[in-house]
Order: C-alpha cells, then sequence, then structure tokens
C-alpha cells in the first residue's frame, strides 16, 4: 500500500497526495465501519430482544452454561429453577446467553 500512495503522491504533486491520503484513511475507516462495527451491533440489538422477550417457562442457557428453566422475572434479573430438586437461582437478565425453548413450545 505505502508503494501505491508514492506513486500516487509522485503523479499527484505535493497538495494532491495529501489530499488523496485522507481520502483512503476515510474509505479505511469507513470500510471498517460496515464490516466490523454494524455487525456488533446487530448482534448486541438482536440479544438485547431475545433477552427481553424472556417469559416464565422458557428453558434457557446462561453464559455459564448453567441450564435451567424461568421461574420468575423482574426487571433486569431473573430465577432460575436448575434441577428436579427445584434449585433456584437468581441471575441477571444479561448472564442470559440463549433461549433452548420457548414456554409455548414446551406446553405443546
Amino acid at each position: 500500500m505505502e508503494i501505491m500512495m508514492n506513486s500516487l503522491f509522485l503523479l499527484t504533486g505535493d497538495a494532491g497526495g495529501s489530499i488523496l491520503m485522507i481520502v483512503f484513511t476515510v474509505l479505511i475507516f469507513v470500510a471498517m465501519y460496515f464490516f466490523m462495527l454494524r455487525p456488533q451491533k446487530k448482534q448486541e440489538k438482536e440479544a438485547a430482544k431475545m433477552r427481553d422477550e424472556l417469559t416464565v417457562g422458557d428453558e434457557i442457557t446462561t453464559i455459564g452454561g448453567i441450564i435451567g428453566k424461568v421461574v420468575s422475572i423482574k426487571d433486569e434479573t431473573l430465577v432460575l429453577e436448575t434441577t428436579k430438586d427445584r434449585t433456584r437461582i437468581r441471575i441477571l437478565k444479561s448472564a442470559v446467553s440463549r433461549v433452548d425453548v420457548k414456554a409455548e413450545d414446551a406446553q405443546d
């Protein structure tokens, strides 16, 4: 890329080369946005939507690998029932990794 910049600098002169370098830098940042930041924001929105749509009875997996059924939901926390002995754990909604079985699917 340096060779290309140097050759463009020689072709366009001093001021033109500087402007061209600024344009290439801006294009690199625009490409980084579309290939890195935008998909990450989309994933974050999907995860937030999934957590907002949690209902009592959903079977979930946490980011720590705990699997259980949602027993109750409050603002930022939920209670998870993990075993047949009805062990209950209170966790943050942000710790939910995925919903394995929705409550309405489990009843069918």
